[in-house]
């Protein structure tokens, strides 16, 4: 972090967070108006720990996390549900370097209990849930999804 350009922390903080609150802005209104909605942020087990050289990216999934908080406060009286889901490691081209090399895989998942990283596929139950109403007691929650690497 002492060393990341002040350019390139607020493209994180674009990325991760305004567009975030950029969308929920786009939909809130028609939500309101009919008095129902659901919001799926995806946050990242990295808001709920440090890292020590993706600093600026745990910082702003764990300000997702609190954007759900306060969006589920402030809508929740429309009976609109914001809710976060954190995935760990997943097989996607944005983790490809830590789980392309066979060493640094092993390396980052010898003590997860399920001692592998998730497929996006297996993301998919808990995002079917949230969108549905059997989640419609269901608001400014944190799903997470990481195989129980957080656990260790």
């Amino acid at each position: 972090m002492s060393k990341l350009e002040d350019s390139a922390f607020r493209k994180i903080l674009d990325v991760n967070i305004m567009s975030n609150h950029w969308l929920s802005q786009a939909v809130i209104p028609e939500m309101k108006e009919k008095r129902e909605g659901t919001i799926i942020v995806v946050s990242s087990i990295g808001g709920l720990r440090g890292h020590e050289k993706l600093g600026a990216y745990c910082i702003s999934k764990a300000a997702d996390l609190q954007l759900v908080r306060n969006l589920a406060l402030e809508f929740g009286p429309y009976n609109i549900r914001v809710n976060a889901i954190s995935p760990g490691l997943v097989k996607t081209d944005f983790a490809k370097a830590l789980w392309e090399d066979p060493d640094v895989l092993e390396k980052r998942t010898k003590f997860d209990p399920l001692r592998r990283i998730g497929l996006p596929e297996e993301l998919a139950g808990i995002a079917v849930y949230l969108s549905s109403s059997a989640s419609s007691f269901t608001t400014g929650q944190n799903f997470i999804i990481d195989g129980g690497s957080t656990i260790v």
